[in-house]
């Protein structure tokens, strides 16, 4: 991908056609009619499948046993990355403890931990056919710059090592905590997570890069759900052309002398637009403690710790 430098023209995506959004709530029936008195009166289900006919996955629209009996033979090795740079190292063994309850019982996964601080690595008993690998890498003063260098540390990590050791690999920010078993049905070549703060808003209210002059850059009438960076895979491959592709954007923005609004989740979020996940995961993939769970979501998997907590 050719880099843009100052002076140069500002970026020009490709073009998009415009399409209506599709929207994760759905109503049952198309009129309003009793028992329902009016429209905003009717219950609301999950969609359960995108334009592009790419699964939306959440609790009930999967039978475990029939997803067990399919996977479990191909002998298969899940990665999962973390970063626990600075005060972040102090969510490593919740993290852990939590995925070795709920994260892919019964196959081979393998963890590698990114850290500027190996030596606070504590130590968390593995289970069978369980992995983990601390690989140092490099701290920074600015958060922002930590969350701009992840594409680049995974696309580089894939093609030195991690190609060679998993055959599917999750990156998910390490201050989140499994809440219940996280398994097979979220396998799938590209896989994305709606972001629990949009999942039910216009996407004229999503926080994308609306600078021209970003890569990064979404026009009002694109875009189809808004993803959480807190979460996404797939098949190893397929992971590393989406991080390798999001950080060439990451480059041409920093040619340019900008950052994206939301930094690596603007690029997440640009690439998703032009390269559809193949499974998408409902917010019970990646819920916030902080916001009452809604009744259209049954079963919280995954959800997001406060900071600012100890």
């Amino acid at each position: 991908m050719k880099l843009q430098y100052k002076g140069e023209k500002p970026f020009q995506p490709v073009a998009q056609l415009h399409y209506p959004q599709p929207k994760l709530l759905e109503q049952r029936g198309q009129v309003s009619v009793p028992p329902w008195p009016s429209p905003a009166a009717r219950p609301t289900q999950l969609l359960t499948l995108t334009p592009w006919l790419a699964p939306i996955v959440s609790e009930g629209t999967f039978d475990p046993m029939l997803l067990q009996n399919i996977y479990q033979p191909l002998n298969l090795t899940i990665g999962l990355t973390v970063f626990a740079v600075g005060r972040y190292t102090g969510f490593i063994q919740h993290f852990l403890e939590s995925a070795e309850m709920f994260f892919m019982h019964g196959y081979h996964v393998y963890y590698y931990i990114f850290t500027d601080d190996p030596a606070a690595m504590p130590h968390v008993p593995l289970g069978p056919g369980r992995l983990l690998s601390v690989i140092p890498i490099q701290g920074y003063s600015r958060w922002e710059e930590i969350s701009m260098r992840r594409m680049e540390t995974i696309s580089q990590h894939i093609a030195n090592r991690a190609h060679r050791e998993v055959d599917y690999l999750f990156c998910l920010d390490v201050d989140v905590v499994f809440r219940n078993p996280w398994g097979p049905e979220t396998l799938g070549d590209l896989v994305a997570v709606i972001h629990p703060g949009y999942y039910a808003v216009s996407r004229q209210q999503f926080p994308y890069e609306r600078r021209q002059v970003s890569a990064a850059f979404v026009e009002d009438n694109e875009g189809d759900f808004y993803y959480g960076r807190a979460v996404f895979g797939g098949r190893v491959t397929r992971v590393y052309e989406f991080t390798r592709g999001c950080h060439m954007g990451i480059l041409a923005d920093k040619a340019n002398g900008i950052m994206a609004a939301w930094q690596e989740e603007s690029h997440l979020n640009r690439r998703f637009i032009s390269h559809k996940p193949s499974k998408v995961l409902s917010p019970e993939y990646l819920w916030d403690d902080r916001k009452p769970q809604p009744p259209i979501l049954k079963l919280i998997r995954l959800s997001t710790l406060d900071k600012g907590t100890k």
